[in-house]
């Protein structure tokens, strides 16, 4: 008997020191997940299904902006618990917050942020938009009946998994937006790159928001920042219709002081306009317009500007060319999604850039995680690692000597790639993940730090 409690001991403390190895070994592994991101490679099935291009069923296809519904109960406790072994078992080193926020930076107008004013509540839009967003189902039936259906019910439980500071906002607010704009500004971000849609048009979860652009170009003015525009796929985007809308955006807001303009090596200064999914048009179409040949050519007229294509494939390299494009963009903060979000692919791509006189925009970000509203996509969430997956990010950027740097982004919350203050917040069977151990600001500094890093840097190769 003595000896059978002995064994049973035994073997209870082997089961014990067994289970604990294996937890030990899970949070380094979800730990070192950014640091090797490629293992989600752009031939990746679920990486495939983000792309319109190879959706399989066309009727899915959502864009960056269509961001999905958050999945509930013990998956998402779960997946907080391991987050919070992953960041005690790797933590990154931080600068410290050594300045009040009320002493705002100097805005570099070399960092470009994307931005969406698409976000709705009772107060100001008599409902809420966006928070409360759809989940979307796997485009595989048998692989979207394992995953929860339906949609957000805010504020309690909204689309991401963080939860702004300021709360289930409207981007109606005239405070909110002033907010926003401090916490750029803050972080010595320059040049807001707002999602557009043309007048009365909308994601298909959204409002049409361009009523709101020169609210945006008014508050961005008073803190010196400057605003472009991030060009969506609306329906029917074409040659025509894109000569329409750039003539439209500048006619109305051109004047505008807050409106951006770059200045070019010829000394001119010219609007400039980020195109998403343009890949999705053909050449020839884009030529029509970008060309100075082309049928509907917008160059040398009063509405010629700097046109920046997203890259996403590294074909698409070639295509952006022979449209007539004046630069790239790689938008994805997913590193090892795509071939242009892939920091590794950023040199060949500058260097391609840089002897066809086009502009190489590398898009940093400080993580992914859109599981709130692609349950089923948790394979390309990028773990921030305190804030160490950012900075290799921005890190991979300055390497290649970027003449503009864009982040994604200041607000997709739900694609978890917002710098935008988040808080911890706990509610039922919902666990939002959170910046700790550090504050609210955490990535804005990070930002800062980086701004005046690359303004040092850029002194250097100008010399």
């Amino acid at each position: 008997i003595l000896n059978y409690d002995i064994m049973a001991r035994f073997r209870r403390r082997t089961c014990i020191i067994l289970l604990l190895f294996i937890l030990f070994i899970c949070s380094i592994m979800m730990a070192l997940k950014t640091l090797r991101p490629d293992r989600a490679g752009f031939g990746d099935p679920f990486g495939l299904g983000l792309l319109p291009e190879f959706q399989q069923r066309t009727e899915l296809l959502d864009n960056k902006q269509n961001s999905l519904n958050r999945v509930h109960g013990d998956t998402v406790t779960q997946i907080s618990n391991m987050r919070a072994v992953a960041v005690n078992t790797m933590k990154a080193s931080m600068p410290p917050v050594n300045k009040l926020e009320e002493e705002l930076s100097s805005p570099n107008y070399n960092f470009h942020i994307f931005y969406y004013s698409w976000f709705g509540n009772p107060q100001f839009d008599g409902k809420y938009i966006h928070w409360n967003h759809p989940l979307l189902p796997h485009w595989d039936p048998k692989i979207a009946n394992n995953y929860p259906k339906g949609r957000h019910n805010p504020p309690e439980d909204i689309g991401a998994n963080f939860y702004p500071e300021l709360g289930s906002y409207s981007s109606k607010d005239p405070s909110v937006i002033e907010a926003h704009m401090k916490q750029m500004l803050s972080a010595s971000i320059g040049v807001i790159a707002l999602s557009w849609y043309p007048p009365g048009m909308a994601d298909e979860n959204g409002e049409p928001t361009d009523d709101l652009v020169l609210v945006i170009l008014d508050y961005a003015h008073k803190y010196n920042l400057k605003v472009t525009f991030h060009i969506e796929p609306y329906k029917d985007r074409d040659d025509r219709s894109m000569y329409h809308n750039v003539k439209y955006i500048i006619d109305k807001y051109g004047a505008h002081p807050a409106f951006y303009r770059h200045k070019t090596s010829t000394g001119r200064f010219l609007p400039m306009f980020y195109v998403y999914d343009s890949y999705v048009t053909i050449p020839e179409i884009w030529a029509n317009l970008l060309t100075v040949s082309g049928s509907q050519t917008i160059r040398n007229t009063p509405y010629d500007a700097l046109f920046i294509a997203l890259l996403v494939e590294e074909k698409h390299k070639h295509d952006i060319h022979r449209s007539g494009f004046d630069g790239m963009y790689t938008y994805f903060a997913t590193n090892g999604f795509s071939y242009g979000s892939s920091h590794h692919n950023w040199a060949s791509l500058k260097a391609f850039c840089d002897s066809n006189n086009l502009m190489f925009i590398p898009s940093v970000g400080p993580g992914y995680i859109d599981t709130s509203i692609r349950p089923w996509n948790n394979h390309n969430t990028r773990n921030r690692v305190n804030g160490k997956y950012y900075e290799t990010a921005f890190n991979a950027a300055l390497l290649v000597r970027p003449e503009i740097i864009s982040i994604t982004s200041f607000n997709e919350w739900h694609e978890g790639t917002q710098i935008e203050k988040a808080v911890p917040k706990r509610t039922g069977q919902i666990v939002y993940l959170d910046y700790k151990p550090h504050k609210p600001n955490v990535y804005l500094e990070l930002t800062q730090k980086w701004s005046e890093k690359y303004r040092k840097e850029k002194e250097q190769w100008l010399m």
